[in-house]
């Protein structure tokens, strides 16, 4: 059987403070890797698109709206395996390896672990939450691969979700077929929290998880969102 090439898709809004470091971040760990091509879907107004243009990777500009980028990043993609990750956010060094392990143990869609770059108590308990198979534990932040055949089946991310799309995917996912976690884990910023205030960024998390499961609509979600998180 032939390797998966991997298209690694990372949507961009106004992140000119993170990614030169991401970026080199993901080619020094890319780099005697075949097969792997990165695509950044970007929907930026600030220096962003100047600094990608440095780069060897494919810019998709796109209009704003993670859902809207990651499947735009999506058609352009050749990769057999899709892998979506935020920009903040680094994948363990041995990603490729273990994408790829897992495509030939015959699994088709799945996430890793996840830690923070802040060693404060409450992020290490976040992040060892993520090793369980809860869907209340799962987030972008934690990354995500799928063969691009199952992606096309279950019809991409939902544009019409404001907030929550990574949520709804993995539902539609496990409808059809079973959702990995690796053993390995992504880094990720833990800015938001930084910002925010830990206990609070984590219950505004938690009350915008109750909205969805109780049907507020995407304008309300997303309101919330605007007015509690900066």
């Amino acid at each position: 059987m032939a390797t998966p090439t991997i298209s690694i898709i990372m949507p961009t809004c106004n992140e000119e403070s993170v990614i030169t470091r991401s970026l080199l971040s993901l080619l020094a760990i890319t780099e005697k890797s075949e097969g792997i091509e990165i695509i950044v879907s970007d929907a930026s107004t600030d220096s962003t698109p100047d600094i990608l243009s440095s780069f060897p990777v494919t810019v998709c500009h796109s209009a704003k709206g993670r859902a809207t980028q990651m499947n735009g990043g999506a058609r352009l993609a050749g990769g057999d395996i899709l892998y979506f990750l935020h920009a903040d956010s680094l994948p363990p060094e041995t990603f490729v390896e273990d994408i790829r392990s897992a495509a030939a143990e015959g699994k088709k869609a799945g996430c890793f672990r996840m830690n923070f770059d802040d060693n404060h108590p409450l992020m290490s308990l976040f992040g060892w939450f993520t090793r369980f198979p809860l869907r209340i534990c799962r987030g972008g932040d934690q990354s995500l691969f799928i063969t691009k055949t199952l992606f096309l089946d279950i019809g991409g991310f939902d544009e019409a979700l404001l907030i929550m799309e990574d949520y709804d995917i993995i539902t539609r996912i496990e409808r059809c077929e079973q959702f990995h976690i690796l053993e390995t884990e992504v880094t990720t910023s833990a800015r938001k929290y930084l910002r925010n205030g830990i206990i609070p960024l984590q219950m505004s998390f938690a009350t915008i998880h109750l909205m969805y499961a109780l049907g507020f609509n995407q304008e309300a979600l997303a309101g919330y969102y605007r007015e509690h998180i900066v």
